[in-house]
């Protein structure tokens, strides 16, 4: 038997399609696929992928990488975490976790995810949501579409085609990405007062803003997600819904043990991941489901590529990174 040994592949996907946002246009992922292998063989497995894809040659992530190499044993390994970039903690806490039985094969088994929410890009939401797949009469569904793309003007005239082919019992989540004005948010606000269909308003203000989305939030329902990583404590303050992105926030293992507990008003979702990180969200977002306040994850169904990267098995997904 050797030691504790931690390995690493690049790997690099194009989308189907580029997902345009507040933030700009996202049209690949790039990462790493981490394989942590136990003296006795067992293998825990990890991606660390950020969103800003410059960051993995960045100094900071090399010299995190470079603490990592030389520290492969988890209890040199653990201490190391809350310094790591988030999107490596990610990497490094799943593979410690799966070692561990906390989650995975070693736990209760990976958990299928349920029904996810169909997302809508930016611009006219018609086309998208008529090519959607039927659904039987009376089904509920969540549809969430991207907004502070276009002018203000053009998205609010958007939103009347679309409130009218909505069915009562569909759910409708606007994500705005942190892309309103306040003066914005109030004209969508005022549009949208008794709309019993609007499930939130996904991040509709600045991270920078926090006393105008706790504003807001006494008028329609908010779920903050770029917030929750801007000032991480307020995972703990924030009283309405969180959009909470394992792939990018660091060490899952506190969303998993919060999740297990049943903590409340948690919406698991995708940050668009190989198979090695959509074993995490699906089983994290499956777990919501049977939670206090079940909703359907953010999984964007279609926006990432077929073939082994994207398997369930995490074997054929290294392989596939070759």
């Amino acid at each position: 038997m050797g030691g504790w040994r931690l390995e690493r592949r690049p790997f690099r996907f194009r989308l189907p399609a580029a997902l345009v946002t507040a933030h700009g246009a996202l049209a690949e992922r790039r990462g790493w696929l981490l394989r942590l292998q136990a003296p006795d063989g067992r293998i825990g497995w990890g991606e660390a992928a950020p969103l800003e894809a410059a960051a993995l040659s960045s100094l900071p992530w090399s010299r995190a990488w470079a603490a990592l190499e030389s520290r492969a044993d988890p209890a040199a390994l653990e201490p190391l975490l809350p310094a790591l970039p988030p999107a490596l903690a990610f990497a490094i806490g799943a593979a410690l976790a799966e070692l561990a039985g906390a989650a995975g094969d070693g736990g209760s088994g990976w958990l299928a995810a349920p029904e996810p929410a169909w997302l809508l890009p930016s611009g006219s939401p018609l086309a998208a949501l008529l090519a959607l797949p039927p659904r039987p009469p009376g089904l509920s569904f969540t549809i969430k579409w991207k907004v502070a793309v276009h002018p203000l003007s053009d998205e609010l005239a958007w939103l009347e085609p679309l409130l009218a082919l909505l069915p009562p019992q569909a759910r409708l989540r606007l994500d705005a990405n942190g892309g309103w004005s306040r003066p914005q948010a109030a004209a969508w606000a005022e549009r949208l007062a008794g709309e019993e269909r609007l499930e939130w308003l996904e991040q509709p203000l600045s991270p920078q803003d926090q006393s105008g989305l706790e504003q807001l939030a006494l008028r329609l329902p908010v779920a903050l997600d770029e917030s929750l990583r801007a000032d991480p404590s307020l995972r703990q303050r924030w009283p309405g819904w969180q959009v909470r992105r394992p792939a990018i926030e660091g060490d899952p293992r506190p969303l998993l043990v919060a999740l297990q507990a049943g903590r409340a008003r948690l919406m698991v979702s995708t940050a668009l991941e190989t198979g090695i990180g959509r074993r995490w969200v699906q089983h994290l977002a499956a777990l919501q489901a049977r939670g206090p306040t079940p909703t359907a994850p953010g999984l964007a169904p279609g926006w990432t590529p077929d073939g082994p990267l994207f398997a369930a098995d995490p074997a054929t997904v290294w392989e596939a990174a070759r």
